[in-house]
């Protein structure tokens, strides 16, 4: 059956070239506006938290190159390693050897999603060793932002005509002349509307509950809500590699799943467990000056208040009377915590 409309789709992927030899795509352009956006965004949080720029300022650096070498490496080692075990040297630099021994400009046109998640996830664990933040908070800042990158990315496959869906007759269907004349599924286009809606979605319940959700909520949420849509989509997709072809899932749904689970462990689990043995509550007040934590000790042990079992500081802080003093290590002048003292009767 033919479909009642479709859209012929041949962008060329080169908007313009650099000397003859260095080709401006669409597809790195897209990345750029992807990372700016998401950049503004975590931002405004830093301010909004009221982060100092010294802190933030590195923190560019430490996403760019992480989501880059990870989605880099992701591709290679994941999609086509076969190839790239053999060819090193192109797996690291956006160049192509020829067989007449000159060189060709490619870019980095192999880039997989999984790997540039995982790669960002150590870039920022290294960020926040040097920094002396909470991971979990930087995690938080960077999820709010990350959906719009992604969308941004996929309008880059799309401009590239690359991760194409499968032959449909639905109405709004593309036709990819670079790779043949079949109507199919935007795929691509089908992520970029995901994406942009899970971003409006994470301004909102980061302006109106963003100081009630938990600590971890927004990573749970962004890998849940992203790699969810990832799974489903990709049954509407052509596979990438051949090898696939021969999957019940294919590799892009079988990475999927871990980051599922790691996502609804982080929203629905991470940082609620409580121990049965609750005595005291430590409770926040934001008027009166800070008290550290490691203080918590000794005034405790002067009032004679016991600290048996676990005690909630809601400081979105959970600390038992055993790694209390862990705790208080970690904690810097800027998070001082206030604290209150419920007196057993």
């Amino acid at each position: 059956m033919l479909p009642l409309l479709s859209i012929n789709w041949d962008p060329n992927p080169e908007l313009f070239n650099l000397f003859g030899h260095i080709p401006v795509r669409y597809y790195g352009l897209l990345w750029v506006i992807g990372i700016a956006c998401s950049y503004f965004v975590v931002r405004y949080q830093y301010r909004d938290k009221k982060i100092g720029d010294d802190k933030f300022e590195p923190l560019f650096f430490y996403c760019f190159f992480g989501i880059l070498i990870g989605a880099r490496l992701g591709h290679c080692l994941f999609y086509q390693p076969e190839y790239y075990l053999h060819h090193f040297w192109e797996m690291i630099l956006p160049i192509q050897f020829l067989p007449d021994g000159g060189w060709k400009w490619t870019g980095y046109a192999g880039l997989a999603s999984h790997g540039g998640t995982l790669g960002l996830m150590i870039a920022l664990w290294l960020y926040c060793r040097k920094m002396k933040m909470h991971y979990m908070d930087v995690l938080d800042m960077i999820a709010v932002a990350t959906p719009i990158c992604a969308c941004f990315i996929r309008l880059a496959n799309l401009m590239n005509s690359e991760i194409i869906g499968k032959a449909t007759d639905v109405p709004w269907a593309f036709v990819f002349e670079r790779v043949d004349m079949l109507p199919r599924h935007p795929a691509q286009l089908y992520e970029a509307i995901a994406y942009f809606i899970f971003f409006l979605l994470m301004i909102f319940l980061y302006k109106n509950y963003g100081k009630k959700l938990h600590r971890g909520f927004f990573f749970g949420l962004c890998l849940t809500e992203i790699f969810v849509f990832r799974f489903f989509v990709e049954f509407l997709k052509e596979n990438q590699v051949d090898f696939e072809n021969s999957m019940s899932l294919n590799m892009g749904q079988w990475l999927s799943v871990p980051f599922v689970i790691i996502g609804v462990y982080f929203m629905f689990f991470y940082g609620k467990k409580k121990n049965e043995d609750v005595s005291d509550t430590i409770l926040m007040h934001p008027h009166l000056h800070y008290l550290r934590c490691h203080l918590l000790f000794e005034a405790c042990s002067r009032f004679r208040i016991s600290l048996k079992g676990t005690s909630n500081i809601l400081a979105s802080t959970h600390a038992t009377k055993s790694n209390l003093r862990k705790i208080s290590k970690t904690i810097l002048p800027s998070d001082y915590t206030l604290c209150f003292w419920t007196f057993p009767a």
